[in-house]
């Protein structure tokens, strides 16, 4: 084997371990991290506990040092939970990032609100996540909560008008309906200003999910 040059050796000075890369699905430093938040603790009191360093424990919880596992057997002391708290295998994950949401729903008639899926590339979703556009010139309209078991609306901008059970509300940007029903939903903006919706909702079980 030749000489290693300069930009080969930047780069493996750069490479991630293999021991760090193996461990990353189990994200360690965000559990240490979250554990010592939920108990309302600073790194020097967690340090106290622990006999370990704040710099060590601070390096733990940013993942710029793999913990032993004597080092964590400690920790879990004080915590009072197991190891298998950090390598319990997921059962499921999945991301969908939706990037540049538009604004506005162009080149479309005003009583159709415009729906725009913000987790499209998750198959058979938990949750289905839309943003609705609502023109100023809509009118009420049945909201399609059909085969959801729960649902939130929540406004973005502009106001929103929602009926159910014979009730109207009206809804400001910042306001949130969540509701659990079965009666007939009907929205649409509300005053001569477009309106933008964010809507969650979480199908009844055994009904078919978008």
């Amino acid at each position: 084997m030749g000489p290693v040059s300069p930009s080969e050796k930047h780069t493996m000075t750069k490479a991630i371990p293999h021991t760090q890369w193996f461990l990353a699905p189990y994200c360690i430093g965000m559990k240490l991290r979250g554990l010592r938040n939920d108990k309302q603790l600073t790194l020097a009191r967690l340090a106290a506990e622990t006999g370990l360093s704040t710099a060590l424990l601070s390096k733990l919880e940013t993942d710029r040092m793999v913990p032993t596992l004597s080092t964590l057997a400690t920790i879990c002391r004080v915590y009072g939970i197991g190891l298998g708290y950090f390598f319990s295998e997921p059962t499921a994950h999945s991301l969908s990032i939706t990037r540049g949401v538009p604004t506005q729903g162009r080149g479309r008639s005003a009583d159709v609100p415009a729906h725009i899926p913000l987790n499209p590339a998750v198959p058979n979703p938990t949750l289905t996540v839309s943003m609705v556009e609502l023109s100023a010139a809509s009118s009420i309209a049945p909201a399609n909560t059909a085969g959801s078991l729960a649902h939130l609306f929540y406004v973005l901008d502009g106001r929103m008008t929602l009926d159910m059970g014979g009730l109207r509300e009206h809804l400001e940007a910042g306001d949130c309906a969540y509701f659990e029903s079965d009666l007939p939903v009907a929205w649409g903006a509300a005053g001569k200003l477009p309106c933008r919706v964010l809507t969650v909702a979480a199908p009844k079980p055994n009904a078919p999910r978008a």
